[in-house]
C-alpha cells in the first residue's frame, strides 16, 4: 500500500496492489494545470482508496476527462477518462516514498514547450 496526498492534507488516499510505472504527460492540459508537465501512475476504481477527501474538488476538464485537485492548497492529484470504468491517473509526486515505480515514456512530446529538453533516453511518443 503506497499512502499519498495533497499539500495542505485536506485530501489523503491510499493506492493498494502494484502500481503501473509512472508516464510522463506534456500535454497542454497537463502543463497548464500542474505548470510543468506531470507524471502518473494509474489504478483501478478499486485499488485506490480516498481517505480524507474534505478539500477534492473535481474540474471537468474536457468533454472526456475530469481531474481532481485540492481546493485550499492547489495540488493536481488525480486525472480519470470517462470511459475507463473508473481507473484514475494519479500524480506520482503525491505519492509518499518509496513508491517502487519509476518513469516508463513520455506522451505528447508535440505539446511541450521550448524552456525544457527531454534527455532521459526514454521513449517519446507525439500524442
Amino acid at each position: 500500500m503506497i499512502k499519498g496526498s495533497c499539500l495542505c492534507g485536506g485530501v489523503t488516499f491510499e493506492l493498494v496492489g502494484p502500481l503501473r510505472n509512472s508516464v510522463a504527460c506534456h500535454c497542454i492540459q497537463c502543463r497548464k494545470t500542474s505548470g510543468h508537465y506531470v507524471s502518473a501512475t494509474q489504478v483501478s476504481a478499486e485499488r485506490l482508496r480516498i481517505i480524507k477527501d474534505d478539500t477534492l474538488q473535481w474540474y471537468q476538464s474536457s468533454p472526456e476527462a475530469a481531474r481532481g485537485f485540492c481546493n485550499i492548497c492547489g495540488s493536481s492529484l488525480f486525472w480519470r477518462h470517462d470511459g475507463d470504468n473508473g481507473a484514475t491517473s494519479v500524480m506520482s509526486g503525491t505519492l509518499d516514498a518509496p513508491t517502487g515505480i519509476a518513469t516508463e515514456k513520455h506522451i505528447f512530446v508535440a505539446d511541450k514547450r521550448d524552456y525544457y529538453t527531454i534527455a532521459d533516453g526514454l521513449p517519446q511518443q507525439d500524442q
